[in-house]
């Protein structure tokens, strides 16, 4: 079998996985957006012996259970404010541990980034049929 062939179809596959991806992480977003709860929550600091980055939001949900969003390391490209500070979340009306932050970015990043390595594989799998 050629080998152009084969990584061809290893970028095709590669690339409509990325695209499923970002398909459903838009599919969320546009949930989160059309049916979700919107509540305030917290900047707190993760705890000393938390080897993660960033900081973390406490927000609690319509009975008042308190819950803990990690919004990554990339959290304040995404709009958290300085610790004590208050951010919107949005969270599933049924299972208030799927949230997200209440920013267009926090919320389409995702599939951004899944766009974005679906149209890395499909370049490179173009490159390398030519």
């Amino acid at each position: 079998m050629d080998p152009q062939v084969v990584l061809l179809a290893l970028c095709t596959g590669l690339g409509f996985g990325c695209l499923l991806a970002a398909v459903r992480s838009l599919a969320t977003a546009a949930s989160l957006w059309a049916r979700g709860r919107r509540v305030t929550g917290r900047v707190t600091a993760r705890a000393a012996t938390d080897r993660g980055r960033g900081r973390l939001v406490v927000y609690s949900d319509h009975l008042g259970r308190d819950f803990v969003l990690d919004p990554g390391p990339l959290g304040p490209l995404c709009g958290v404010p300085p610790v004590g500070g208050s951010v919107p979340v949005v969270h599933a009306r049924e299972h208030p541990t799927r949230a997200g932050l209440w920013t267009t970015r926090h919320l389409l990043a995702p599939s951004f980034g899944w766009f974005l390595s679906a149209t890395v594989a499909f370049g490179t799998g173009i490159v390398t049929a030519g």
